[in-house]
């Protein structure tokens, strides 16, 4: 029996029961199943070995000396082959977990920064071939790094085969899109559907004048939403992840996943449908190549994300984005306020231990300031008006703002929007004036960084961030990309300022040098591990942060002060003797202590 069957065996009653609840066709079930075997026969021995190792340590994934770092491949080294050059500079930062921006086949230059996909099994030649990514996957398993690439769930470019056919009117191809022949139906979905882009997109459905039909497009109009009605969608997509993992992918970010069921009378958004499609594809994977990892890119409530994790019985997702957190962690940085942060992190860490969050502060998307808007009632604060506060601050508009960002999507009506900028502009190194503005900039940086490192889950680094690049302002000329101010942060990497990392007296020098001791002494510290538990404690201070994780008797205190000036930790469980982690300072604790301006600590009891 082979190890797809052996393992087959113990899912085999769940898989089916799942699949005719979804689909209630054998024929296409017995069709999915032979075609599972079949990418487990293709599979490489060398994959193969790995995922004996992975199935012996699941929890890989969770280690302490995890860190992550996300980057497009042409801004950072041109192509593929380019990027292979570059993997000792990811091993010498400590990177484990290399997410990629989207790189299949896509149109140009309409493709929503690659996630409308022309071919989910094709390699776009602006970064190489399949052969290139191939080898790449080779380089990094022999680095011990992770490769991480999105797989857009929710839709195809309009420029896709099967748009293409079913624009020339082929029923079969017709049928892998949600399409329409009046707008009667459509209408209806909109009395429930609430929109994505509404200020740069609005509506959910486009027409079509090659079919005469109108077509639905949740995000952008020439992004054509699937239809997970039919089995023959869900079979071809799956067999394109698969694919993908079969060349070496070992996480799969899952864009858009909760979007994926649509059914007149809901939201279209989180439908329990969706939970049944992610725990197909956990268990297809879990059979055929189980050292891979799904990471679904959920930005909804924090309510809304236990289900996607499933239970530890019948898991989904192995990771989900702790969008939330990240949203907390910059409304604490310029509020100097951590009592919505300290509520969100409470959210996170009571949840079951099989939930894990990849941590950021920053990506190739915006900040959306959704807030949890009951917290913050409850604290005494305007829903709106903070949002207002937040999105005028990081825009530098805001009396006393150090930031420098950008707008996204304003809505007049609304006055919703959202920001754009890299974590040093955010945080004041661009604005800095002299001496002291830039001492207190890397402090902030270096604030955020710790924080996010010290919650649980594992940490990822926006590229660019560990040399402290700044916005990049040039994108206001090309008439490509001014429209989205997002192409501020999504900039050349400068690798002219890498030179300076080892300089002590350089900007540069003190970022990096910070971040690789945080990644070092996390490594060390028993306390990561993914199984420990984490709290949160009482500071009597909401400019201060307390984080107390546990594990295996061994106990770290992390405290950060948010605050310009110095600030007092009132912790009354706590007295002797510790030592900060950071700087090896010892430490007489009596019920409390004192943090310098945006000072970090880890307390390591002596």
């Amino acid at each position: 029996m082979s190890n797809f069957a052996s393992r087959f065996e113990k899912y085999k009653n769940e898989f089916e029961w799942l699949y005719m609840e979804l689909y209630n066709n054998r024929a296409s079930l017995d069709k999915l199943i032979d075609e599972m075997e079949t990418m487990y026969t293709k599979r490489s021995e060398e994959l193969k070995a790995l995922d004996t190792l992975r199935e012996q340590n699941p929890n890989w994934y969770k280690g302490s000396d995890m860190l992550g770092i996300t980057l497009y491949t042409d801004l950072f080294a041109d192509d593929l082959n380019g990027l292979i050059e570059k993997i000792p500079y990811l091993k010498e930062l400590g990177i484990k977990y290399l997410h990629l921006m989207p790189l299949l086949k896509m149109p140009h230059p309409q493709n929503d920064g690659g996630y409308a996909v022309e071919d989910f099994g094709t390699v776009d030649p602006k970064f190489g071939t399949n052969e290139d990514l191939l080898k790449l996957t080779e380089k990094l398993r022999e680095a011990g790094i992770s490769l991480c690439l999105d797989f857009v769930m929710n839709h195809t470019a309009s420029s896709h085969e099967w748009a293409v056919k079913a624009r020339q009117g082929d029923p079969y191809y017709m049928n892998y899109y949600h399409t329409f022949e009046d707008y009667n139906i459509p209408r209806w979905y909109e009395q429930t559907m609430p929109q994505v882009f509404p200020a740069t997109a609005p509506g959910n459905f486009t027409y079509c004048d090659d079919m005469q039909r109108w077509v639905m497009t949740t995000f952008y109009p020439f992004q054509w939403d699937l239809n997970y009605w039919n089995p023959e969608v869900f079979r071809e997509m799956s067999m394109a992840m698969l694919n993908l993992c079969n060349m070496g992918v070992e996480v799969l970010r899952i864009d858009a996943v909760p979007y994926i069921w649509k059914e007149l009378g809901t939201s279209c958004r989180n439908h329990p449908k969706v939970h049944t499609i992610v725990r197909l594809v956990r268990i297809m994977m879990d059979c055929i190549c189980p050292s891979s990892i799904i990471k679904g890119e959920v930005v909804m409530a924090p309510h809304e994300l236990a289900p996607y994790f499933g239970t530890p019985e019948q898991p989904g997702c192995h990771l989900l984005y702790n969008v939330s957190s990240m949203v907390n962690l910059w409304s604490s940085l310029a509020s100097q306020d951590v009592r919505l942060l300290k509520e969100q992190l409470n959210t996170i860490n009571a949840l079951p231990k099989h939930c894990s969050f990849v941590n950021y502060l920053r990506c190739h998307d915006d900040i959306g300031w959704g807030l949890d808007e009951a917290d913050e009632r409850r604290f005494g604060i305007d829903p709106l008006q903070h949002k207002i506060f937040l999105y005028r601050f990081y825009e530098g508009k805001f009396p006393g703002s150090y930031a420098r960002g950008m707008l996204y999507n304003y809505d007049p009506v609304t006055l919703d929007a959202r920001t754009c900028g890299t974590c040093a502009s955010l945080c004041g190194i661009e604005a800095a004036q002299n001496d002291n503005d830039l001492e207190l900039a890397i402090k902030r940086m270096l604030l955020m960084h710790a924080a996010m490192m010290s919650i649980k889950g594992l940490p990822m680094l926006n590229s660019g961030d560990e040399i402290a690049q700044l916005n990049d302002w040039s994108f206001l000329e090309d008439p490509d990309r001014r429209d989205d101010s997002r192409n501020i942060h999504r900039s050349k990497f400068d690798w002219g300022m890498v030179r300076f990392k080892d300089r002590s007296y350089t900007l540069q020098y003190k970022i990096w040098k910070n971040l690789k001791k945080l990644k070092e002494l996390r490594s060390a510290n028993p306390c990561f591990n993914g199984e420990a538990d984490v709290t949160t404690w009482d500071t009597r201070n909401d400019r201060v942060l307390a984080l107390i994780r546990e594990f295996e008797g061994k106990k770290l205190i992390c405290l950060f002060n948010f605050h310009y000036e110095p600030q007092g930790a009132y912790l009354p469980l706590i007295s002797g003797n510790y030592e900060d982690a950071f700087t090896n300072t010892a430490y007489q604790v009596e019920n409390g202590i004192m943090l310098k301006p945006y000072q970090y600590m880890w307390l390591i009891e002596k």
